[in-house]
C-alpha cells in the first residue's frame, strides 16, 4: 500500500454534493474508499497523453469514477479506422477533432468533471508546463518520441507516469515513479530506437479490445495512487497475452546508470525526441553502405506532376490496396516482391510505398540488394500522402 498522492491541504477544500453522493454510492460502500477516498478522487487532476486506444477507456472510466479534472492531449481527427478500438468516438464523429468529441462524451458521462484540452503535439516546448498542472500522468501515446519525453518530464517533475502499450494481441503496463522508489522507462530502455525500427499498430495491427484492457489497467493504477490503497505497479511490469488469456509479471529495478533517474544523470531537460531520433537515424544511414534514400510525399507529388520517369510500387497487402491507393501505383505485396523482380524496370526511379514507411524501407533495401539503382522509400507512406497531399485518399 502507498500513501495518497493527494495532499491533505487540497482535500480539505473538497466536498461532495448530494448528487455526487448518489452518483458514487457504490464507491462509498467500499471500506477502502468511503467519502474520504471519493473526495481525493474529486480533488485529483489526471493528464491523459493521447485520446486514442488507451486514452479512450482510461479517460471514460476516470470520468465515471469522479476524477475532478482530466487533461487530454491530442491533435488528430476521428478516422473510421479508429472506431474498432477507440470507444470515445462513434460513426457520426468521423472527421471531427478528437478532443471536441472526447470532451462532449466525458461531460455526458459525468458533468461534474472538468476537461482541459490540449489540441497539439506533446513536445519538449510544452511538456513541462502541462505536466506540472497534474498529479498523475497516463501515457497512452503510440510512438517512442512521446513515450521518452513523457517519461523524462515526469521524472523531473516527480510525477507518477502510468505506462501502457499494445501490439497485435499483447499489451503491457507499469507505473514508473523513481520518486516513489521504482524505476523509470529509461531504466528498461535507455535510448529510443530509430524511426521504423519497430512497427506501429498501423503496420502490424492490434486486437480491438486489447487497448480497452490495458487502458483500464492504467485507469485502475491512477485511482489506486489517488486514493492511496492497494499495491501499484511500481517496480513491476505487467504483460498480458490476449490469445492465451494470461497475465505475467516481471520485477523491475532502477538502473543506477540511468541517464535520467540514475545516480549520475546526464539528461536534465526535455529533449525533442522526434528530431533526436531522426538525426540519429540519419547518422546511422551515413555510416551504412546499404542506406535507403527517401523521398517525401510532397516531392513525389512534384515528380508525378512533372511526369518524371518513375514507378511507384505499393508493397502493402491487397486488402489494404482496396481501401486506399495512390493513383498510378503498382501493387506487389512485400512477401511477393523478391519473386516478382522481373516485373520492375531497371531504368528510371523506383519509389517504394506502404502504409507508413516501415515495410517499404524493407522492400527498398531488398531491391537495392538485387542491383536496382535509384530506389527510394516514400516517407510516411500512404498515411502521409492522405494527410499532406490528397485528403480524398481514405486513411485507415
Amino acid at each position: 500500500m502507498t500513501e495518497s498522492i493527494i495532499g491533505e491541504e487540497r482535500l480539505s477544500r473538497i466536498a461532495l454534493s448530494s448528487d455526487e453522493l448518489a452518483r458514487y454510492s457504490r464507491h462509498l460502500l467500499l471500506p477502502e474508499l468511503k467519502a474520504a477516498g471519493q473526495r481525493r478522487i474529486k480533488a485529483a487532476r489526471v493528464l491523459c497523453i493521447g485520446a486514442g486506444g488507451l486514452g479512450s477507456p482510461a479517460a471514460l472510466y476516470l470520468a465515471a469514477a469522479g476524477v475532478g479534472t482530466i487533461g487530454l492531449v491530442d491533435f488528430d481527427r476521428v478516422d473510421i479506422s479508429n472506431l474498432q478500438r477507440q470507444i470515445l468516438y462513434g460513426t457520426n464523429d468521423v472527421g471531427r477533432p478528437k478532443l471536441e468529441v472526447a470532451s462532449e462524451r466525458i461531460h455526458d458521462t459525468n458533468p461534474n468533471v472538468d476537461v482541459v484540452s490540449y489540441d497539439c503535439r506533446f513536445t519538449s516546448e510544452k511538456a513541462q508546463d502541462v505536466i506540472a498542472q497534474y498529479d498523475v500522468i497516463i501515457d497512452g501515446s503510440d510512438n517512442f518520441p512521446t513515450r521518452y519525453l513523457s517519461n523524462d518530464v515526469c521524472v523531473f517533475a516527480r510525477k507518477p507516469n502510468i505506462y501502457g502499450s499494445v501490439f497485435r494481441f499483447e499489451g503491457q503496463a507499469s507505473v514508473f515513479a523513481p520518486h516513489l522508489g521504482g524505476p523509470c522507462y529509461r531504466c528498461l530502455f535507455p535510448e529510443p530506437p530509430p524511426p521504423g525500427a519497430a512497427p506501429s499498430c498501423a503496420e502490424a495491427g492490434v486486437l480491438g479490445v486489447l487497448p480497452g484492457i490495458i487502458g483500464l489497467v492504467q485507469a485502475t493504477e491512477a485511482l489506486k495512487l489517488i486514493v492511496g490503497e492497494g499495491e501499484p505497479l511500481i517496480g513491476r511490469l505487467m504483460l498480458f497475452d490476449a490469445l492465451k488469456m494470461k497475465f505475467r509479471e516481471f520485477k523491475l529495478r532502477r538502473d543506477p546508470e540511468c541517464p535520467v533517474c540514475g545516480e549520475h544523470p546526464t539528461i536534465f531537460r526535455p529533449i525533442d525526441y522526434e528530431q533526436f531520433c531522426s538525426a540519429q537515424a540519419a547518422g546511422d544511414a551515413l555510416e551504412s553502405d546499404g542506406a535507403v534514400p527517401s523521398v517525401s510525399v510532397q516531392e513525389l507529388k512534384r515528380k508525378m506532376d512533372a511526369r518524371e520517369r518513375l514507378t511507384l510500387v505499393d508493397v502493402r497487402e491487397s486488402w489494404e490496396y482496396d481501401i486506399a491507393q495512390i493513383t498510378g501505383s503498382r501493387l506487389i505485396p512485400l512477401g511477393e516482391l523478391e519473386e516478382r523482380l522481373r516485373e520492375l524496370p531497371r531504368e528510371g526511379i523506383l519509389v517504394i510505398q506502404c502504409h507508413s514507411g516501415v515495410r517499404s524501407e524493407q522492400g527498398a533495401r531488398l531491391l537495392q540488394q538485387a542491383g536496382f539503382a535509384n530506389v527510394y522509400n516514400l516517407e510516411g507512406g500512404i498515411e502521409a500522402w492522405s494527410r499532406d497531399v490528397d485528403p480524398t485518399v481514405p486513411r485507415y
